[in-house]
Order: C-alpha cells, then sequence, then structure tokens
C-alpha cells in the first residue's frame, strides 16, 4: 500500500553477519558499553549461527533474525536455547533485542518478541527469558506491556576475563 510503513521480520542470512555485529555494536553504544566492549567478530558471529556442516553444533548455537521496515534493516533479535532442570524442557533465552532509535515506534521489536515466542513454542521451550538493564524504562513497560514479568528476586552473576581463568584453574 503506497506511503505504508511494511514491517518483516526474517531469519538471519550468513550475508547478514555484518548487519549483525554492526546493530550489536550499536546496541552496545545504546546500553552505555564502555568503548572496545564488544569484541565479537563477523568470524565469530558466522562460527555460532552458521557453522560448517559436518561441526559440532552444526545447526548453529545462535538463532537470528533481521527486522526490516520497508525493506531496509533496523532491527534484530539474537537467542540460543537453554535448559530448565526444574521443567526438564528447553527454553529459549532471548540475548539481544534492537531496534535502532529511528525505527522505533513502528512495531520492530514487537514482532521480533513475537518470532522470538514462536521458534520457542514451535522448539517446544516451556519459557522464554531474558535481562533488561533497570535503567531502560522504555523497554521495561514495553515488556510488561505484553505480560513479561520481572524477577526481581534473582540477582545475575558473571564470570568473565581473568576471574572466568581463576575459577576454572582452581
Amino acid at each position: 500500500m503506497i506511503g505504508e510503513q511494511r514491517v518483516r521480520v526474517r531469519k538471519a542470512l550468513p550475508a547478514d553477519v555484518p548487519l549483525m555485529l554492526a546493530l550489536v555494536c550499536e546496541l552496545a553504544e545504546y546500553e552505555r558499553a564502555e568503548p572496545g566492549a564488544v569484541t565479537a567478530t563477523e568470524a565469530s558471529i558466522a562460527a555460532a549461527m552458521f557453522p560448517p556442516a559436518g561441526a559440532p553444533h552444526a545447526d548453529g548455537l545462535v538463532d537470528g533474525l533481521i527486522a526490516e521496515l520497508d525493506g531496509v534493516p533496523q532491527g534484530m533479535a539474537i537467542c540460543f536455547t537453554n535448559f530448565s532442570s526444574w521443567l526438564g524442557r528447553p527454553g529459549l533465552y532471548l540475548e539481544d533485542l534492537f531496534v535502532r532509535p529511528a525505527a522505533r515506534g513502528h512495531g520492530l521489536g514487537k514482532r521480533l518478541l513475537i518470532e522470538v515466542a514462536r521458534l520457542a513454542v514451535a522448539r517446544g521451550c516451556r519459557r522464554l527469558d531474558w535481562v533488561v538493564l533497570d535503567w531502560n524504562t522504555p523497554a521495561i513497560e514495553f515488556y510488561k506491556g505484553l505480560g513479561a514479568t520481572p524477577m526481581n528476586e534473582w540477582t545475575g552473576y558473571r564470570l568473565s576475563g581473568a576471574a572466568l581463568a581463576r575459577v576454572a584453574a582452581l
């Protein structure tokens, strides 16, 4: 229809790897990360999302979706399978959901989350988990508006860098 903006969400393709990395870098900037915090490369993203046939995890460790507005890529979602020992079933973890600021308000974020939820249901997952920065009020309100509930009783922890190496060496 003339004059109407069209939203489309599609599975990421190997040719999208540079775009995915660019969007990850834009997300890091939006989230106020330190310069140089993103150390991913096109090669590392490609290896996780599109490994060669016969490789371990040949179906890919990571799933990616691209959101387009009028045919122009403006957002992405990256997710991967996790597991709940309590449920005895897989879940899906949404690592990143990002829409470029200029393209917000057109439903791209909602469509991305819908497609991730559909992927989870199709795989028999019982839940979809993610984290959001406590200062990111627009994202929090967006997620709550879709029926997501905060898990305020849980505190995330992380081992990385030297601390991860030190614990692994114990």
